[in-house]
Formats: C-alpha cells, sequence, structure tokens
C-alpha cells in the first residue's frame, strides 16, 4: 500500500495516526506509518519535552505535529497570549464555571491539586498555537504540521513550507477544500462526520469523493470511520492519497489513557457517541454521558463558542483524564472518539494494529479483484 504521498514523506505506507500520546507516534512511524502528535493541550515547554522525547527514540523515522488555528474565534487579533488570555477570561460568565464545577463536583472528580480551576487558554487561538508551531519546526524528524481546525493563516503556511515541510489541514465541506487548495495547501484532510473530535456533519463515503473531486490533484487524505483494511481500501478506491486515524489509537497498549478511560471505549458502540459543543465550542465527536446531557438541557447555560468554552472546560478535561477511574468521573469524562468505536473491542499493541490493517487490505483488495476476473 503506497502513493506519491509516501515518497514525500519517506514513509512505506499512508497510514496516518493521530495521538497526544508521544509512545503511539513513535510506534507507528517505526512500523512504516507516520504518528502525528496533537499539540494543542500542551504549553510550549511541555511540547519541547514531548518532542525530544519522540526525537530520542523515534530513530531515522520522520513525525508530524498537528496544531490548531481555528479560522473563526473570539478574540481574534493581533496580541500576546498572556493579553488574549486576560481578554477572554473577563468574557466568560461566571454562571458557566460555576456550572461545570458543580458537574465535577456532583460525580466525585477529584479537585486539581493547586486548587485551580483552569488549564488557561490551551493552543486553540493562533497567539497560542504559534509557539506549538515555531517548537515543531525546530525538529527535523518533524516532517508535516496539519492543522485542525480551517485553513492555517497565510503567513503560517509561508513558514512550513520555506521549512521544507509539508502543510496540510482537515475539513468536512467542499467549500473547506475549495480554500485549503487556493491556500496552496500540500494535504488535505477529509474527514466525514463520523469521525471523533471536531468534525462537520457530511457522512465520509459522501465527502471523500466530493472532496477528491475538489482537491484539483491535491492528495487528500481520508479520515472518519476507519478502522479496518477494507475500509482503507475503501477510501484509496475512492481516490485517496491515504488514511488519517486517530479513534484507533486511543485503546492500543502504548496509549497513555488511564484504564477506565479505556474500558469506557472498549465498551461504547457506534451508537454511544454525540456531536457536541459543550467541551471546545465547535461540534466536536465523543462518548455521550452526562456532561453532554446537562449541556444541552433547556434550563441550563448554553456552551460558549471557541475558545470560550475551552476557559470552561479545561479543567474538567485535566481532571477527568487524570482521574479518570475514581468515583463517577467516566459520567462527566472527555472522551473524544468517532463512531468507528463500535469496531475496537479489544486492546492490541500499535504494531498489531498496523499489521492487522495492512493484511486486511491485502485480502480484501484480492476479494474484490477476484471478482473482478470471475
Amino acid at each position: 500500500m503506497r502513493s506519491e504521498i509516501c515518497d514525500k514523506l519517506g514513509i512505506e505506507h499512508p497510514i496516518f495516526a493521530f495521538t497526544h500520546c508521544r509512545d503511539v507516534v513513535v510506534a507507528v512511524s517505526k512500523a512504516g506509518g507516520i504518528g502525528v502528535l496533537g499539540a494543542v493541550g500542551f504549553t510550549p515547554e511541555q511540547l519541547k519535552e514531548e518532542l525530544d522525547w519522540i526525537d530520542e527514540h523515534i530513530g531515522d523515522k520522520p513525525y508530524g505535529v498537528d496544531i490548531v488555528i481555528p479560522q473563526k474565534y473570539e478574540g481574534m487579533g493581533d496580541m500576546s497570549p498572556e493579553e488574549l488570555e486576560k481578554q477572554l477570561n473577563a468574557m466568560v460568565p461566571q454562571e458557566h464555571i460555576d456550572f461545570a464545577q458543580k458537574l465535577l463536583a456532583d460525580h466525585g472528580v477529584p479537585e486539581w491539586e493547586d486548587g485551580t480551576k483552569t488549564m488557561g487558554l490551551l493552543g486553540w487561538t493562533e497567539a497560542t498555537a504559534t509557539p506549538l508551531l515555531e517548537e515543531a519546526l525546530t525538529r527535523k524528524k518533524c516532517v508535516m504540521i496539519a492543522n485542525a481546525l480551517g485553513t492555517p493563516p497565510a503567513d503560517k503556511v509561508k513558514m512550513i513550507q520555506d521549512s521544507g515541510r509539508l502543510v496540510g489541514a482537515l475539513c468536512g465541506k467542499v467549500k473547506q477544500v475549495k480554500s485549503h487548495v487556493e491556500a496552496g495547501l500540500d494535504f488535505i484532510v477529509a474527514q466525514g462526520g463520523e469521525g471523533g473530535g471536531h468534525t462537520g456533519d457530511v457522512g465520509s463515503i459522501v465527502f471523500w469523493p466530493q472532496a477528491v473531486a475538489a482537491a484539483q490533484g491535491t492528495p487528500v487524505l481520508a479520515a472518519g470511520g476507519i478502522g479496518t483494511g477494507q475500509q482503507m481500501l475503501a477510501a484509496m478506491a475512492l481516490g485517496c492519497a491515504g488514511v488519517w486515524t486517530g479513534s484507533l489509537w486511543l485503546t492500543v497498549e502504548e496509549a497513555h489513557a488511564e484504564p477506565a478511560q479505556k474500558e469506557s471505549l472498549l465498551k461504547a458502540s457506534s451508537e454511544d457517541t454525540v456531536r457536541s459543543r459543550s467541551w471546545t465550542g465547535k461540534p466536536c465527536r465523543m462518548l455521550k454521558n452526562d456532561w453532554t446531557e446537562a449541556w444541552e438541557a433547556p434550563e441550563n447555560p448554553k456552551p460558549l463558542g471557541m475558545p470560550l468554552q475551552g476557559l470552561v472546560s479545561s479543567d474538567g478535561i485535566r481532571r477527568t483524564a487524570k482521574y479518570a477511574g475514581v468515583a463517577n468521573t467516566q459520567a462527566v469524562a472527555f472522551n473524544p472518539v468517532g463512531q468507528v468505536v463500535g469496531q475496537i473491542n479489544t486492546i492490541e499493541s500499535t504494531r498489531g494494529v498496523m499489521m492487522r490493517l495492512l493484511n486486511e487490505y491485502a485480502d480484501a483488495y484480492e476479494k474484490v479483484t477476484a471478482q473482478l476476473e470471475g
């Protein structure tokens, strides 16, 4: 399984693995794909530590980094991260903070050790994502950058391409594909609505071929609902140059998630997910639970826009991750995942997943070929 983008990135197979876990990044790259580290939850100092570790353990294999600079967000403008955070904090109603804190307390989620109620402004703005990007561009083995929300600003595209790296972005609508093409991006990640994290609402099997047509030759990576080699073959048959996977790596042996979180994912069906604005302020697919339901109730506060809702929920993100198995934490935990979760029922090694995908792809290809010959 190979396409032109493999040669550009120096990888064996066009399997891209989005993950927040450095161990998974290394394992996927060593198995012939390419691990892409999601940087949004890190400070620049934390990202440096993660990339130092990856550089030390990945050998001569390449990897990528995923950042988040939305096209539109509250507080857009030219100011420092500190100034932006101060401005945005003043815009968050106390009612929303109190509501979030009560949800966590009512479910027995322990407070953060130092008593703080927020992680601050995460990398969901240009001001906070730029330092992360600059750190990534100091790494020789980082060969690509992806933007998770919208077309990256023109100066960032130039910065990345001038460094000799590929730059791409995710999207869920044809008009967004066209925007990426006009911006001169090197690849496009077309994510169907069944995918995990931030998604649109058009299904993959419909969106992928439309994205390929609109991309006008720019390589398209298929995302949303890919958990088997058969699904990979379907994406490639529709003209995609590779696959972008995320949910698949949440429960592997190397993933750093707490056992209780992995258990929730392994037990979930495809019907147990929902697109909700309750954590980030933009539609994001995750496991539905008391938290997502509470923010939808008509008598309760409504989610704010990005990144304001993140200032409300960031404390919940870190607390439900760290204390995943305590009390009734899973009922209010942030568990972003796609509908493919219904196919993820056992814990595999990262290398095992890679080998399974490739073997299933080959078997499916042979079956289709045999049908043609018959």
